[in-house]
């Protein structure tokens, strides 16, 4: 006798049957879907960290650009600052004229002084000539 096929082969085709109780092919279906929907659950939720991890590292990566560049004034600067800087630019001129006008000032006090000082000369000067004309035109 001649066997066309061994006994320890098993041979699948398309006209092999499957003989199984209802309850083991449902059990069997129930795991592989909860298998499947576990396994597509884990692949959202890293796509999901994926997403988000590289949304943050976006954001990450403007504020170390912003963080370095707008001290440095690479940025531009915002409405109020250019404001405060015109400010502060106007209050220095003034300071610097009221500088120039108490310098002036300090100048002045030495002229007026001085000017004291040769005023009243001049007047007991005067005074002393006059009182010489007046003896010189009793004294005739």
């Amino acid at each position: 006798m001649t066997e066309k096929y061994p006994q320890t082969a098993n041979v699948i085709s398309d006209k092999s049957a499957i003989a199984m109780p209802i309850k083991n092919l449902i059990g069997l279906i129930a795991s592989v879907s909860v298998g499947l929907w576990a396994y597509f659950g884990a692949m959202e939720r890293l796509n999901n960290l994926e997403t988000n991890y590289k949304l943050i590292a976006t954001d990450i990566e403007k504020n170390i650009e912003f963080r370095i560049k707008w001290p440095r004034g690479e940025l531009g600067s915002l409405p109020a600052d250019s404001e405060q800087y015109m400010l502060l630019e106007h209050l220095a001129g003034q300071v610097e004229k009221h500088t120039e006008q108490l310098e002036g000032g300090m100048h002045n006090k030495v002229n007026i002084d001085f000017l004291k000082a040769q005023l009243l000369k001049l007047t007991t000067d005067v005074e002393k000539l006059k009182d010489k004309v007046r003896e010189n035109k009793n004294g005739h």
